[in-house]
């Protein structure tokens, strides 16, 4: 890992067993696999109230304790009805958390909306539901002596600059490493955009570092020979989705990060300083080519189909 520790930001680790989350309201987008279902998983044991967005409900045993709001995350028509969902109570949520995402394919890959996948699914699907709910996050929120917090899952404080001219990898020759590092500052960029934007929440990132789940698929193949002796060492290797999500949950009802908008965390929980170069000037024009993407998106829909034709 590349990240520099932030001497400024330590936090009191307890006992998981020790803490009360009976008060939180928390919907997790991407919730339904990975780091975010073990995240929606521990919570929800522990009596939080859990709202989950994904493609398929695999936790059956918690449906009475988790709410399943299903969407394709990767249309930003889908974003955007979720983002308006009556479905998902943001005015009433104390935490919002986005662990959604991918690693994009060694082939380029492009949505309906004409958006290259990766991008679509590993950020511009937390950009347009968090720029369109932040303002409302947790206003009619029960506790009102914390504000509502926003944790961004990616890859923040490893170095990645990405290109912001480039967001939708149309532009050069197609690089799938390269398209993922886009995904990764423009993920990092958001925090750091928050920070300054919404002073009325809370926004940190995280750095779950290698985790066995699936996001590799869609880069390596979903049962594929290398994928599965990959996932096999990097279970060996690495720790799991559920050690990281008791580590996470003990964090984000931390009073120490209360006001810190803008930390990031490693794996292990420290708090990491951002990445050198992501300057104010680089932040901002990764925001505005973010808009203008969407926008493009947005365009590229197809119109309705008329009752009468």
């Amino acid at each position: 890992m590349f990240w520099k520790k932030d001497p400024s930001v330590t936090w009191e680790r307890k006992h998981i067993n020790n803490i009360d989350f009976s008060y939180l309201n928390v919907a997790i987008i991407g919730g339904t696999g990975g780091i975010g279902r073990a995240i929606s998983r521990e919570l929800a044991q522990r009596d939080a109230k859990v709202t989950v967005v994904g493609q398929t409900f695999k936790d059956e045993d918690l449906a009475d304790k988790i709410k399943f709001v299903k969407a394709d995350l990767s249309l930003v028509s889908e974003c955007k009805r979720i983002s308006h969902s009556d479905e998902i109570p943001y005015e009433k949520l104390t935490h919002l958390i986005f662990t959604t995402g991918i690693i994009a394919s060694r082939q380029r890959q492009a949505t309906s909306e004409g958006l290259e996948k990766d991008m679509a699914v590993s950020y511009l699907s937390r950009y347009i539901i968090f720029h369109d709910v932040a303002k409302r996050l947790g206003t009619n929120r029960t506790k009102k002596d914390d504000l509502p917090k926003v944790f961004i899952a990616g890859f923040p404080g490893n170095g990645q600059l990405g290109d912001p001219d480039d967001l939708n990898s149309d532009e050069k020759n197609y690089s799938a490493y390269a398209t993922h590092t886009n995904t990764v500052a423009a993920n990092e960029c958001l925090v750091l955009d928050a920070k300054d934007r919404y002073t009325n929440i809370d926004t940190f990132g995280l750095n779950p570092g290698i985790i066995k789940t699936n996001i590799r698929s869609n880069l390596l193949g979903s049962n594929t020979y290398i994928g599965r002796i990959a996932e096999w060492i990097i279970s060996w290797t690495f720790q799991s989705a559920e050690t990281y999500a008791k580590m996470i949950c003990t964090l984000i009802v931390n009073p120490a990060i209360e006001s810190r908008s803008g930390t990031m965390f490693s794996n292990k929980g420290d708090a990491i300083l951002p990445t050198p170069g992501l300057t104010k000037n680089v932040v901002e024009k990764f925001m505005e080519n973010s808009e203008l993407l969407v926008e493009k998106a947005l365009q590229n829909q197809s119109p309705p189909t008329s009752s009468n034709e």
